[in-house]
């Protein structure tokens, strides 16, 4: 792949296109120094205040590291603006999946490391969690109906539920997980609220939280991931029915939400 000579859309855009082309095409390691602004904007045909703009952007996108005196260095093949449209326009059983996948690896961790501070952390979250939702009384698993509940009531239990789960990645003390899960919360906020707001899917009661809660302080991993398993799978299992029932009867739509152009 080479360099071409940058069209009219627009300079810098251009520029950017196809920098972050050669850099997730691997044309340079990570590690490695990109040519100079000056060779670069010769091959682009542009001036070296584009190729500046240009570089400036994927140095924000985290793509690459401008040090001073020493040049442009790679830093990622990956453009996380990519992966952000990605989860953003990922279907709901993608999201539940994901979820899935985070909140067992954080609940295992935090069976193995919590503290006094985490597990009262915990605790005050689980509290607030079972006054937000309305069937806190029942050890049973649900079906929501929620609409007749005023949607200030409804946002309060998706907001609680988030904020218990992301105190048990707190109690990963794992900084990437962490980040990672404070990162997802707006896709796991619409998820969940969708869930919960169109009654279309089982959830959880709040006594699978509290069990998940117990074996957290237990410092049992198998257990909290149980536990989580049995918070989710339902949900993920009624998606599956769902796609599959519907896949036979429905005309292929022209553009599936996880697939996206190059």
């Amino acid at each position: 792949m080479s360099l071409q000579a940058a069209g009219r859309r627009s300079l810098v855009d251009d520029a950017i296109d196809q920098l972050r082309a050669q850099l997730t095409a691997g044309t340079w390691p990570v590690g490695s120094r990109i040519p100079s602004e000056s060779v670069i904007a010769e091959r682009l045909r542009v001036g070296r205040n584009t190729v500046r703009e240009a570089i400036r952007v994927l140095v924000h996108a985290g793509m690459l590291e401008s040090r001073q005196g020493d040049g442009t260095y790679v830093r990622s093949l990956t453009d996380p603006g990519d992966l952000v449209r990605r989860i953003e326009h990922a279907d709901l059983r993608d999201i539940f999946e994901m979820r899935r996948a985070l909140d067992v690896e954080a609940a295992r961790l935090a069976a193995q490391r919590r503290d006094l501070a985490d597990l009262e952390r915990i605790r005050r979250a689980l509290a607030r969690r079972g006054a937000a939702d309305g069937s806190a009384d029942t050890p049973e698993p649900h079906d929501f109906d929620r609409g007749e509940v005023a949607e200030g009531e409804l946002d309060d239990l998706v907001e609680q539920d988030v904020a218990f789960h992301t105190a048990i990645a707190i109690a990963s003390h794992n900084s990437a997980m962490v980040a990672t899960y404070r990162w997802f919360s707006d896709s796991l906020w619409r998820a969940i609220r969708t869930v919960v707001g169109d009654g279309t899917l089982p959830d959880a009661s709040h006594a699978l939280h509290v069990a998940l809660a117990d074996a957290i302080e237990a410092g049992d991993p198998d257990a909290a991931e149980r536990a989580v398993r049995e918070i989710l799978e339902p949900a993920v299992v009624a998606l599956d029915t769902l796609l599959h029932d519907r896949a036979p009867h429905d005309p292929p739509t022209e553009h599936h939400p996880m697939e996206h152009d190059a």
